[in-house]
C-alpha cells in the first residue's frame, strides 16, 4: 500500500471517509478474474456446461462467470482461440450491460481498444445492425481487430480517427453510443503497477479535459432518443461526476437516468459537492463492495435535438470482375451455402463485406470498412481467418474436426501439417466442431493455415 501515490491515498481518504480501511485492504487481495461467453458462438447454458472450468455467475452480467485463476487458465485453452469466451474484468461488463443495444440498430463504440466492450456489445446486436468500433491508436487497434475476428463479428466497421472527425460524418446517426473514456486509470491500480507510477492529480485534469471534448464529439452523433454511456475505470469525482457535469451545463437535451442493474451498485457521489444531483444515478463499482475493480458507469438520453439527415450509403471501391470470379469460385468449391450478399468492396486486393447503410467513408482512417472475408489474388481467392471463425460447420463443404485434447490439434495450433487423405481444397479446422482456421488439403496433407501470429509455442 506504500507503493500507493500519496495524493492519492489522501485523495481517496477523503473520498471514502470511514470506508477508506476497507477500500486500502482490497489491495492486499488478489485481483478477481472473469470470463464473459460469447453468444455469437454458443449459448450461455451450453458455454457453462462445455467449458472445463469452475464458474461461478457474475450478478450485474448473465453471459459473465468469475472463474478461479489459480485452478483454472482459460487463456490457456483452445476454446479460447476458437472465440467461445472473452476473459474480461467483471467490473468492465457492466457498460455494455448498460448500454444494452438491439440486433439492427446502429451503435458506437467511440474508444474501441482492445475490444472487450465491443465483442460484448456484437454479441448483444446477434450480427444484425451495424457495430462501428473506432479506436485512435494505431497500435491499439491490433488488439481490437485480432478480437472481433476470433469473437466472430461479422457486422462490425473498424474506424480510427479522433472522435472529432466523425461528429460531422455520423450526425443524428447513431441509437446508441459507448464512450468507455481514457481515464487516469486509478481503478487499474491493482492489476497494473505502472498505472500507479503514471498517476498523478495533473493527469486525473488532463484525463478530464480529454473526456469532455469526446463527450462534445459524440453529442451530434446520437439520434434524438438515443442513448450514451459514458464509464471510466477511475474513482476520482473530476474525471467522473465532475466531467458529466461540465457536459451536461452545455448540453442540457441530454438527461441522466438509471443504470440498468444498479441495483448491485452504489449510485454516484454527488452530496457534498456542486455537481448535477440527477449524476446520483450514475453507478459506481466499488472494490470493497463489489468482486471486481473499481468502475464508473453513467447512462444519458437524449431529450431533443436535429433528426440526421438521411444518408446515402457511401462510394467504396468497385469490385473488378476477376475478383468477383475468384471469390464465386472459392464459394462454389468451399461452402454449402453462400452467406454473402453484399454488398463488396476491395482495398487493395483484400475483400470486405460493407454494410449497405454506411455513410461515406472517405477522408476517414478506415481499418476496416466491413467484414474480411479474404484477399483476392489472380487466381484464386485466400480465405481471411476472420471468416474461418465466423463461419458453422454446416456452411463448408469440408472440415476437419479435433476433440479440444487430440494431439494432432496441438500440431495445428503449432502451424504443422498434418496427414490428411480428404478431398482436395480449402478445409474448416474445427474443435469440438467449433472454428477454428483453415486448413488446405493436397497430396494427402492438411496444410497449415493458421495464422502465424497466432500459433502456439512449440
Amino acid at each position: 500500500m506504500d507503493s500507493l501515490p500519496l495524493d492519492y491515498r489522501k485523495q481517496m481518504n477523503t473520498l471514502l471517509g470511514d470506508e477508506y480501511p476497507a477500500f486500502l485492504q482490497t489491495y492486499e487481495e488478489p485481483p478477481h478474474r472473469a470470463l464473459r461467453i460469447n453468444t455469437l458462438k454458443i449459448s450461455t447454458a451450453d458455454g457453462v456446461n462445455r467449458l472445463p472450468f469452475q464458474l461461478e455467475p457474475i450478478p450485474w452480467c448473465d453471459t459473465g462467470f468469475f472463474y478461479q485463476h489459480d485452478r483454472d487458465r482459460p487463456g490457456k485453452h483452445v476454446y479460447h482461440a476458437a472465440g467461445l469466451y472473452y476473459i474480461q474484468d467483471p467490473s468492465a461488463m457492466a457498460p455494455a450491460e448498460a448500454l444494452d443495444p438491439q440486433p439492427g440498430e446502429k451503435v458506437l463504440d467511440l474508444c474501441a481498444a482492445p475490444g472487450g466492450k465491443t465483442t460484448q456489445l456484437a454479441s448483444k446486436m446477434n450480427g444484425k445492425g451495424i457495430l462501428v468500433a473506432n479506436e485512435i491508436s494505431r497500435e491499439r487497434r491490433k488488439a481490437l481487430v485480432e478480437n472481433l475476428e476470433r469473437c466472430g463479428v461479422t457486422n462490425a466497421v473498424i474506424l480510427g480517427e479522433d472522435p472529432r472527425h466523425l461528429s460531422s460524418r455520423f450526425a443524428g446517426w447513431f441509437d446508441r453510443i459507448l464512450i468507455d473514456a481514457p481515464c487516469s486509470g486509478e481503478g487499474m491500480f491493482r492489476k497494473d503497477p505502472e498505472t500507479r507510477e503514471r498517476w498523478s492529480i495533473r493527469s486525473t485534469e488532463v484525463a478530464a479535459d480529454l473526456q469532455v471534448s469526446i463527450l462534445e464529439a459524440a453529442a451530434p452523433m446520437l439520434r434524438p432518443g438515443g442513448r450514451l454511456v459514458y464509464s471510466t475505470c477511475t474513482f476520482n469525482v473530476r474525471e467522473n461526476e465532475g466531467t458529466l457535469d461540465r457536459f451536461l451545463k452545455l448540453h442540457p437535451q441530454f438527461t441522466p437516468v438509471d443504470v440498468p442493474g444498479s441495483n448491485h451498485f452504489l449510485p454516484g457521489l454527488t452530496e457534498g459537492t456542486d455537481v448535477n444531483p440527477s449524476l446520483s444515478r450514475a453507478a459506481r463499482l466499488w472494490p470493497h463492495h463489489l468482486k471486481g475493480e473499481g468502475h464508473f458507469v453513467a447512462v444519458l438520453e437524449k431529450t431533443e435535438g436535429e433528426e440526421g439527415a438521411r444518408q446515402k450509403p457511401g462510394k467504396l471501391p468497385p469490385v473488378h470482375r476477376d475478383a468477383k470470379n475468384v471469390f464465386q469460385t472459392f464459394i462454389d468449391d468451399t461452402l454449402s451455402q453462400d452467406p454473402f450478399p453484399g454488398p463488396f468492396t476491395l482495398f487493395g486486393d483484400h475483400l470486405y463485406q460493407v454494410p449497405r447503410e454506411l455513410p461515406s467513408l472517405k477522408g476517414l482512417v478506415v481499418e476496416r470498412p466491413g467484414f474480411y472475408l479474404g484477399q483476392a489474388k489472380r487466381r484464386h481467392f485466400a480465405p481471411s481467418h476472420a471468416l474461418a471463425l465466423a463461419l458453422t460447420p454446416d456452411r463448408v463443404q469440408r472440415r476437419v474436426n479435433f476433440s479440444a485434447g487430440d494431439e494432432p490439434l496441438l500440431r495445428y495450433l503449432q502451424g504443422e501439417a498434418l496427414a490428411h487423405e480428404g478431398e482436395k481444397g480449402w478445409t474448416l479446422v474445427t474443435v469440438d466442431h467449433f472454428p477454428l482456421g483453415w486448413g488446405k488439403v493436397s497430396g494427402g496433407l492438411l496444410k497449415n493455415h493458421y495464422p502465424k501470429w497466432l500459433r502456439w509455442d512449440r
